[in-house]
């Protein structure tokens, strides 16, 4: 009988620190590598300053593009360009001309 209760007074207490401890390391766990913890927090940081890096790119391009369109359009038209451009996509040339064929860079 007193065995028991000692076994008792042992038993019960070491059993719930072991469950609560359990519990706690559950949702620590998950605070760090759930899928709203705080390494999920940093992937998500890194991936937003990648497209950032993207979008500044696109931009840029855009910008070169907005460029172009805007010399080809209107009352004053470069007309080299226009002529570039033309030759460009039909694939025409004078029999005097030299066409020297320059590789567009790569990304």
């Amino acid at each position: 009988m007193v065995i028991r209760r000692r076994v008792r007074a042992v038993f019960f207490p070491l059993l719930l620190y072991c469950v609560s401890g359990t519990v706690g390391g559950y949702f620590v766990w998950h605070a760090l590598n759930g899928e709203r913890g705080l390494k999920t927090k940093d992937e998500y940081e890194h991936k937003i300053a990648a497209f950032e890096e993207d979008l500044g790119h696109l931009r840029a391009e855009h910008a070169q593009w907005a460029h172009k369109i805007d010399l080809m359009r209107g009352q004053a038209i470069d007309r080299d360009l226009l002529d570039e451009e033309a030759r460009r996509l039909l694939g025409l040339s004078h029999k005097n001309e030299l066409v020297i064929f320059v590789a567009s860079p790569q990304k």
